[in-house]
């Protein structure tokens, strides 16, 4: 039997050192799937069914103690012949891409692990939007993975240039890839991102390509893929899991995810996305400038000079807001924080508790 290297797939010296700290009779393994509380591992005999161990059910506290695709696991056994596999116990992850669950509660939804680089997918046709992208970066540098961003469908684009502009007023220093699946050479500039033993997630919006790309780089049709819809450009879902993929020749493992339109923060970096911004704060008047009305605000004088994007600016304050109303819903009762999100849109308590009043006597009189 052909025995899986599992260094190919990215496992690491830093995840054989704390797998030693436990049982010797447990096996490494890396999530491939999940499917419902069943999950595919590979091991080094092959790739198998899994569920986890009653003690690490009853010891998880929410979503972040259960494994994700990505993981690396401790299971105790390599093949299934004796049954499923039992997970016992995940390692350190050194990087997750998360995003805040549907849903008004606080649970973070974990999509994929010790992922190296993120490949930020963005078709260039009508789907086409830079605030997602500076969405997706924020989120991104906040998983401890590299973001690259990868424009696809550019035989859609009557302008490619002025697209790359938007861009990269956006994503300084973020590296970018233009792809088509209209010629064979339209995925050779991701090759040198591909290496044994690293990881790339995909994600990005339904129907922007990423099927197409990774059906590209596996040689072989392994994921569904739909054309776009003709009345209004958009692109149908296509992925209905995550799921990590060996790629053929050392390439590594890349994980697709399904296609998120609007991705709802659960941590950021806006240091690292909007570091043209946090730049220009230092040089505001105030230390703690809020970029509003305050005297010799020089994020406010760029925008007035028009050096620096209205729109960005905008989405930087929208992203800024949700990032604080995520640590006050961690902090405070969801009444308490849903109070503070209305005194912070109508600026003042006073203002909140005539709001309050006006409620209370409308009810009355009906």
């Amino acid at each position: 039997m052909s025995k899986n290297n599992l260094y190919d797939i990215g496992l690491s010296e830093r995840f054989i050192q704390e797998a030693a700290m436990y049982d010797g009779n447990l096996h490494l393994a890396r999530v491939s799937a999940q499917h419902k509380d069943m999950y595919r591992v590979i091991t080094e005999n092959g790739e198998i069914w899994a569920g986890i161990s009653g003690k690490l059910s009853y010891s998880a506290s929410g979503a972040d103690d259960y494994p994700v695709v990505g993981d690396w696991v401790l299971a105790d056994r390599t093949e299934d012949t004796g049954g499923h596999a039992v997970i016992h116990h995940i390692l350190t992850r050194k990087s997750c891409f998360a995003r805040k669950a549907a849903g008004t509660g606080q649970e973070r939804q974990n999509i994929a692990a010790n992922i190296d680089t993120v490949f930020i997918c963005m078709s260039l046709n009508n789907d086409f939007n830079v605030r997602r992208i500076e969405r997706y970066l924020a989120i991104t540098w906040d998983s401890l993975a590299v973001p690259v961003i990868v424009l696809t469908k550019s035989d859609l684009c009557d302008d490619l240039p002025a697209r790359l502009r938007e861009i990269e007023s956006a994503a300084m220093g973020v590296d970018i890839v233009i792809t088509t699946s209209m010629s064979a050479d339209g995925f050779t500039g991701i090759s040198r991102y591909l290496f044994k033993g690293k990881t790339i997630a995909f994600i990005g919006s339904s129907g922007v390509g990423k099927s197409t790309l990774i059906n590209r780089l596996m040689g072989e049709q392994v994921l569904a893929v739909k054309e776009i819809r003709g009345d209004d450009d958009k692109g149908r879902h296509t992925t209905t899991h995550r799921q990590l993929l060996v790629l053929p020749d050392g390439g590594g493992v890349v994980i697709d995810t399904p296609g998120m339109r609007e991705i709802q923060i659960a941590g950021a970096d806006l240091s690292r996305s909007f570091a043209d911004i946090e730049e220009l704060a230092v040089k505001c008047r105030f230390r703690d400038c809020k970029h509003e009305a305050e005297p010799q605000c020089a994020v406010k004088q760029a925008v007035a000079d028009g050096t620096l994007s209205v729109k960005r600016f905008e989405n930087y304050k929208k992203l800024q807001r949700e990032m604080v109303f995520e640590v006050r819903k961690s902090t405070l009762s969801a009444a308490q924080a849903e109070k503070q999100k209305v005194i912070d849109m109508m600026g003042s308590l006073r203002v909140y508790k005539q709001v309050q009043k006006n409620n209370r006597k409308n009810k009355g009189n009906k």
